[in-house]
């Protein structure tokens, strides 16, 4: 940067024959790529360091002894240089025939074929006839895991992958070995590539030695097409190509987008596509007659949803106290076998359900007379939901994350939770030495230096969170607010307190962000209140990293029991929280219906027993899914197919708060609809008004017209006395896995195979292991409530004491209860084992 704050230093330099103004210290191919000017490359990568191996983009420079590499040679002011020359023509063909020496001859039977940079510049840069009579090198084959294929006969030794791997991903999974032309690209020791973004060596290899394995022979690049769309597994909102061929889904690719993703996609979101059409795909509405599930069309399944909501909505009015009321008896306008016992309605919508799904959802059950709706299925406390944000945001943009100096995550496994959101951190860290820390329930492996990383039970996060809030305050000098003034005075400062409250306050950007572990904390109040402190304390955003896709979206639909659409609170019918510490609980209704959108009741849930209990006991339930699960079958009375998130258009809130909308990108699965339709079409069977709607942007326009006035503020206001809560004994903690987020995820099979999907089983740490006398064990039975399950047991030192692992939405979880609870372990007996 010149002197001048916000003007660049420039140099001219003469390319071809024409004057350019170039940045001072920028590669000669940066230059000519903004001039449109062509140089071939395979080594050269934007997002990567320069390597200069390839020796492909050399170009003559004059007064220079010999061509030199464009990728490799800072612009100085003066230079010449020439790109079409004969000197730099004969030295970029040159390059090409040796690279073409040993490269095999098998383009017709090549996934790269069509899209691939050597064939590109081979037409330009190559020769008809090759003068090589050798034999070619042979480089046999590595299985490096179940989402990449490997031929490195065809590797042209560019390092792309190897640098990926390095400055990118932060793990150092692939190398090279060898010299001359017994160099090769190798895993260490035979390892599979386990990096959760393992998949963008795939996009960055120029020929096809690294290609897609699930999609490998399935396709020729031409004979695809492209949609754009947006991934629906984490609140980034990655922007991503969906690529087709005849209506079938093929592959799934990065769109750029330097706002968001950059250039980049986590493997979740490329390959969860295979989970798209699965043998359980629900394809034909279904209804239950006489416990066997039946199909049926349309107009009858409809229809019998519509007649039971009305019949729902009725029951509900008339238990509610009315004055003057003159409504005839429920017996009198409703058949005696319609509703049998419950009296209130509700529904369940995913929380990567598209903001048209959701807003028709809340439009149609508040219509029927009842607020009982949410999307917080994973949260466990709502103590503090009436002063919680109208939309939990991150307070920043997401490009703001790689200029922090600082920050401090909570409860936040971002590296397998938001991977595009960690690459932000980890530029961060290796561009700008930020000091990232964290407080979490279990040690998190990063893939950046952290400067804190504090574990703990999850019952011991409060504490911890407070003695970095007392650390901040002795640094402001503030006056602690009565609502903290007893954990503030009752926490135990230590140096990691002061040494993380002190980063964040000597920076000139920082943040605390509230991971999605916070959120489904059994005391989610106290923890947003005191990281809210330390972020005003420190100067510091205060923001939060959300679950799901479009948590923000649910937020501004209004798919919430307090609030309505656009964060409304007036002249809104208010419902119950689906459970956790509220006294008006969901669980604890009773329902007269249900409807469920997208949602697996037995992994969808912190405390799925309760809501499978919940929902058993319902008079009549009816989901709304792309799949007929088990857990489905088990608790529904209609199922009415749903199109999945390739096959219909809506709408997605990022963390940012950004809109993105998407269009389909395959019809619908044998008779399957959009949501958004089915809930268009129930509406109007009951006969509420406004759901005259054409299209899903006329749904979309209608939610943005009510959210036109929102500022987002993550700022909250709560009396309520935070305190910490003396427990003792071994506790229950959990998260949920990278690939178990959803119903999609769950049912991609090559993600399923990698060391990211996760089966039911506690971890325990040594210590804790030896304390309950189950060190030599390989299964123990734990036990929570009335509830017992023998399960694997693994020795995991990241665990930390008083706390047993076990993971969410995986089968068995269920079983147990809660997510965060008291529990038993001992270990199983062989009968149990057996």
């Amino acid at each position: 940067m010149s002197e001048a704050k916000g003007t660049i230093e420039t140099v001219t330099i003469t390319v071809d024959g024409n004057e350019v103004q170039a940045p001072k210290g920028a590669m000669l191919i940066e230059v000519t790529d903004a001039q449109n000017i062509k140089v071939p490359r395979f080594c050269y990568h934007k997002k990567l360091a320069i390597a200069a191996n390839c020796r492909m983009c050399l170009v003559e420079v004059e007064k220079a002894p010999k061509p030199l590499p464009a990728c490799a040679t800072p612009v100085m002011d003066g230079m010449v240089v020439h790109t079409q020359s004969k000197v730099a023509k004969e030295a970029q063909k040159s390059v090409m025939e040796f690279l073409l020496i040993n490269h095999p001859l098998d383009c017709p039977i090549c996934d790269q074929g069509g899209e691939c940079e050597l064939q590109d510049v081979a037409v330009g840069y190559g020769q008809s006839v090759s003068e090589y009579t050798e034999t070619k090198r042979v480089v046999f084959d590595k299985n490096i895991g179940p989402l990449i294929a490997t031929e490195l006969t065809r590797c042209i030794h560019c390092t792309r992958c190897i640098r990926f791997g390095h400055e990118i991903a932060g793990v150092r999974e692939l190398g090279m070995i060898g010299r001359g032309e017994h160099a090769l690209i190798s895993t260490f020791i035979e390892e599979c590539i386990n990096s959760e973004m393992s998949g963008n060596v795939i996009d960055v290899c120029p020929v096809g030695a690294l290609t897609a394995k699930p999609s490998r022979f399935s396709a020729r690049a031409w004979e695809m097409v492209q949609h754009k769309t947006i991934a629906p597994h984490d609140c980034m909102g990655s922007n991503l190509y969906v690529h087709t061929l005849r209506g079938e889904v093929i592959r799934v690719v990065p769109c750029e987008n330097e706002a968001i993703n950059e250039v980049w996609l986590s493997d979740r979101d490329r390959f969860s596509y295979e989970g798209a059409d699965t043998e359980d795909r629900l394809t034909s509405p279904m209804i239950k007659r006489d416990g066997q599930w039946q199909i049926a069309d349309w107009d009858e399944a409809l229809q019998l949803v519509a007649d039971k909501f009305k019949a729902a909505s009725v029951v509900a009015k008339a238990d509610e106290p009315a004055e003057n009321s003159e409504e005839k008896p429920v017996s009198e306008e409703v058949d005696a076998g319609a509703i049998d016992v419950g009296t209130e309605i509700a529904a369940l919508v995913s929380v990567n359900a598209t903001l048209e799904e959701q807003y028709l959802t809340q439009k149609l059950i508040r219509a029927l007379g009842s607020g009982n709706i949410d999307h917080r299925l994973r949260q466990s406390d709502f103590s503090d939901q009436d002063v919680a944000p109208v939309m939990p945001w991150l307070g920043q943009n997401i490009e703001q994350l790689e200029k922090l100096d600082a920050a401090l995550l909570i409860g936040s496994n971002v590296r397998k939770e938001q991977p595009i959101a960690n690459l932000r951190l980890r530029k961060a860290v290796i561009n700008n030495s930020a000091q990232i820390s964290c407080v979490n329930p279990r040690v998190y492996d990063f893939n950046y230096p952290l400067a804190h990383n504090i574990s703990v039970a999850q019952q011991k996060m409060v504490a911890q969170l407070a003695a970095i809030a007392a650390a901040a305050y002795q640094l402001s000098g503030s006056a602690v607010p009565k609502s903290l003034s007893i954990v503030i005075s009752d926490a135990v400062i230590e140096d990691s307190h002061t040494s993380i409250a002190q980063q964040l306050n000597d920076a000139q950007a920082a943040t605390v962000l509230l991971g999605n572990i916070a959120q489904m904390h059994p005391q989610l109040s106290a923890l947003r209140l005191l990281a809210q402190a330390i972020a005003k304390e420190t100067a510091s955003v205060f923001g939060y990293l959300t679950d799901g896709a479009n948590a923000a979206g649910a937020w501004l639909a209004g798919a919430v029991p307090h609030r309505g659409a656009g964060g409304a609170t007036e002249n809104v019918i208010i419902g119950a929280s689906v459970a956790g510490l509220s006294d008006n609980r969901l669980f604890d209704k009773n329902l007269a219906a249900c409807l469920l959108l997208n949602v697996e009741p037995d992994t969808d849930a912190a405390d799925a027993k309760a809501l499978l209990a919940t929902l058993n006991k319902t008079d009549f339930v009816v989901s709304v899914s792309a799949y007929n699960s088990a857990s489905l079958k088990e608790v529904a009375d209609v199922l009415l197919p749903a199109a999945g998130f390739m096959e219909t258009s809506g709408t997605y809130v990022n963390v940012e708060g950004l809109w993105q909308s998407f269009k389909a990108a395959v019809t619908p699965k044998g008779g399957s609809r959009p949501a958004w339709k089915i809930l268009r079409v129930l509406g109007n069977l009951v006969d509420v008004e406004g759901f005259d709607y054409f299209s899903s942007d006329d749904v979309k326009n209608e939610v943005r017209l009510l959210c036109e006035s929102i500022e987002l503020s993550n700022a909250v206001d709560v009396a309520t006395t935070v305190e910490i809560k003396s427990t003792k004994g071994l506790y229950r903690s959990s998260d949920v896995p990278m690939y178990a987020g959803d119903a999609v995820v769950r049912r991609a099979k090559s993600l399923q195979r990698t060391v990211d999907a996760q089966s039911i089983c506690v971890r325990l740490n040594s210590v804790e292991a030896k304390r309950l006398g189950v060190s030599d064990a390989s299964m123990v039975t734990v036990k929570q409530g009335d509830s017992s399950i023998a399960m694997d047991l693994i020795i995991d030192d990241a665990i930390p004491d008083a706390c047993a692992w076990i993971p969410m939405a995986v089968e068995g979880h269920s079983s147990l209860g809660a997510a965060y609870a008291e529990i038993s372990v001992e270990a199983a007996s062989a009968e149990v084992s057996a």
